[in-house]
């Protein structure tokens, strides 16, 4: 037996060895769609894509089907340029094969382009990466892909890796938002939510971000790590973001880089899932490319791991817009709102031309200026864009306002989520 033989069986014995939580992906749907189509999964490195692969790995042996899962990204074997040839010289022609971090492999998209087409009804092709272009391939596999993104854990997730019950007694409402706080500050990757100790966790994220930066933004981007890293801290300070006041920001640290590689590193993040960059609500092209975008972080437990601090306004947010691309579909679009009189919404959703609903998200509404502030925002919202209510999520208020005639549902963030 050669090495990547060797390689090969070793990663398929581990991942059949593993003992994993489930998670909230529908696998019998995604084993049905492999019969079709090659299906990616994608998502922010360490959020369970692995383990959603070896969960599969578990489900199709006990069915009694040929499956095998590799780790592309092996060291041992991510160089050979034949690699992916050979695994099928090794697995055969026929069953289920699930391939961590495809794109770890050179000309990986020609490869599952090819294979899907000579040995389509025998070979079914399951991947994962941690970037986003294995979605949007290019092409030779248009047409032939089906995407699923993953996520770190959802609050419902976290609370089943806790072992936490969702009773809704005042002593369970109270564990439920106990742990809402544990949950926006250490955040959903599921190894950190299962780890006991907090210095344990920030360390694990803080080595996250870092494999983030360096793997996937800096490798693509043709960046210094240390610049990415700089670029990645600025982006985790600030709610608003614009490639102009970046660029001040390297610009007051001695850093020479241009505006387009900011902009370049803002796509990337992006398209790492580091970082989200959200536009503003507007029917002109030049209105959304203008205006500062909203940032947003891949895992809230980024800020306080990376920068030490804790703003629970945002992370609350974050927490929300997360939750939000978990429940869209892939053709819905998140836009801020933000008029001249200065009322915001923090979420519009849209899909196509139609709204379909708008969400304001506020940690604590507890003082009556910030309340108003926030419900006249929705109302104000609602009036322009032709809607009748809106959501106002909050820590632990709970019910019903009518403002200008428009009705606004506010709930408490562990109620909207579970």
């Amino acid at each position: 037996m050669d090495v990547e033989e060797t390689v090969f069986e070793e990663w398929n014995a581990y991942a059949r060895k593993r003992s994993l939580k489930p998670r909230a992906l529908d696998l019998k749907g995604i084993e049905s769609d492999a019969r079709l189509k090659v299906v990616g999964i994608t998502g922010i490195r360490r959020c369970g894509k692995s383990s959603i692969l070896m969960l599969l790995l578990h489900k199709l042996s006990r069915e009694g089907k040929n499956a095998a899962y590799i780790n592309v990204e092996d060291s041992r074997i991510k160089n050979n340029e034949n690699v992916l040839d050979d695994m099928i010289k090794w697995f055969g022609d026929s069953g289920y094969l699930l391939l961590d971090e495809i794109t770890g492999a050179k000309n990986w998209d020609g490869w599952l382009a090819r294979n899907h087409e000579l040995l389509k009804d025998r070979l079914h092709l399951i991947v994962s990466s941690s970037r986003k272009s294995l979605a949007a391939p290019s092409k030779p596999l248009r047409g032939r892909m089906l995407s699923y993104e993953l996520y770190p854990l959802s609050f419902k997730e976290f609370l089943q890796f806790k072992d936490i019950e969702s009773e809704r007694t005042t002593a369970g409402i109270g564990k439920l938002e106990k742990a809402v706080g544990e949950y926006l500050i250490y955040g959903g990757f599921p190894e950190v939510v299962i780890s006991g100790e907090k210095i344990d966790k920030i360390r694990l994220i803080n080595s996250y971000f870092k494999d983030i930066i360096g793997l996937d933004v800096a490798e693509i981007s043709g960046e210094s790590i240390s610049a990415v890293e700089l670029f990645g801290k600025y982006v985790i300070d600030t709610p608003l973001f614009s490639a102009s006041k970046c660029l001040n920001f390297f610009k007051g640290l001695g850093h020479k880089i241009g505006k387009a590689s900011i902009l370049n590193l803002e796509k990337i993040s992006e398209t790492s899932y580091l970082f989200f960059f959200v536009p503003i609500f507007s029917y002109t092209i030049k209105d959304r490319a203008q205006y500062p975008r909203k940032a947003y972080m891949g895992d809230t437990g980024f800020m306080h791991a990376v920068s030490g601090k804790t703003d629970m306004g945002r992370l609350f947010e974050n927490a929300v817009f997360l939750e939000l691309k978990r429940r869209m579909p892939q053709q819905c679009e998140i836009h801020y709102w933000k008029n001249a009189s200065g009322f915001e919404v923090d979420f519009v959703i849209r899909e196509g031309l139609k709204t379909k609903e708008i969400i304001q998200a506020s940690y604590d509404i507890s003082n009556e200026k910030t309340k108003e502030r926030e419900l006249r925002g929705l109302a104000s919202c609602a009036k322009e864009l032709d809607l009748k209510q809106g959501i106002l999520i909050t820590k632990e208020a709970e019910g019903t306002e009518i403002v200008d005639g428009i009705k606004v549902q506010i709930m408490p963030f562990w109620k909207w989520v579970l």
